[in-house]
């Protein structure tokens, strides 16, 4: 069943998912706390369940509180929980049937199963239902891109990334053997496809070099303005030479929080040497970045040589 739960801004969330609705609960309680926890590892590792292992958890905390009204030890109840665990791990291996990642029809199956029971607790449920037979496949070939059925047991799922965009239909869902960021190419008349691409992927900016807060510039006239100017364009023009010098084609640039990464001169002299830039990948991206291209950050010019 269905819970419509409205959070303290208004936002109204629709699910029946146990883990999205323990997440929504403010609780203070030691116990209800560790439930909450429960049910997201849960999430976490398998997908499924959440409400199943909170339901068991409950059961086993009221039965262990009337044995401890009965005198019980609490060390005692918990040597007893800890031996029925292990005990219940033999059944449920005894009962598991193995998965064959080379088996597609098995994978599917298991895909279109998950759908349909998470498809109410995800916003927008009524469309992942409905074009469950179109999204299955597509989450199926895009875990066995990523294993190798005769040595694999494990899929790390931070190696697949979703990204949405608004204005299209669900049948315009589209499944990328590569990388998409959702930042544009840079204009200034640069390149907007490359290919046998050179990538580089930074962490220093390509703009004009600022002062320290406690320091400031004094400019008297026209000549001194005139020569600020023509040190910046010369200090960029030097770091976008050594950039095409290492045969870059392909710039990726880090977001930096306290200046621009890139100038508008920089851009425009990128993109005279024909370098297709992307600006502003986040922090956080930075290992997903270098794990799907092979390749790794460069945080100072320096450093940036040929592969």
């Amino acid at each position: 069943m269905d819970k419509m739960i409205q959070d303290k801004k208004g936002e109204v969330t629709i699910t029946n998912d146990g883990a999205t609705i323990l997440k929504q609960m403010k609780v203070l309680h030691p116990a209800a706390k560790m439930l909450v926890e429960l049910s997201q590892a849960q999430d976490a590792e398998a997908g499924d369940g959440t409400t199943s292992v909170v339901i068991l958890a409950g059961a086993l905390l009221e039965a262990s509180q009337k044995l401890l009204s009965r005198g019980i030890h609490p060390a005692r109840i918990s040597d007893s929980l800890l031996h029925f665990s292990s005990q219940a791990q033999v059944v449920l291996e005894s009962m598991a049937i193995p998965v064959d990642l080379s088996d597609r029809n098995a994978l599917l199956n298991s895909a279109n199963t998950a759908l349909n029971s998470k498809a109410r607790a995800i916003e927008n449920s009524a469309v992942v239902h409905e074009h469950s037979g179109m999204l299955a496949p597509m989450a199926v070939d895009a875990v066995c891109r990523l294993v190798d059925p005769a040595k694999d047991t494990h899929v790390d799922l931070k190696d697949i990334r979703i990204t949405m965009k608004l204005g299209e239909t669900v049948e315009d869902s589209k499944l990328i053997d590569g990388i998409i960021f959702t930042q544009k190419t840079q204009g200034f008349g640069g390149p907007n496809k490359v290919e046998k691409a050179k990538i580089g992927l930074i962490q220093f900016c390509i703009s004009p070099p600022k002062t320290d807060m406690d320091n400031t510039v004094i400019v008297r006239d026209y000549a001194a303005m005139d020569r600020i100017l023509r040190e910046e364009r010369q200090y960029i023009l030097n770091i976008t030479k050594k950039i095409k010098a290492a045969g870059c084609n392909v710039l990726l640039i880090q977001k930096s929080i306290l200046r621009d990464a890139v100038s508008d001169l920089a851009l425009h002299l990128l993109a005279k040497q024909k370098i297709m830039v992307v600006k502003d990948i986040e922090r956080e991206d930075i290992e997903f970045v270098c794990k799907s291209l092979g390749c790794r950050p460069v945080a100072s010019l320096d450093h940036f040589t040929p592969a």
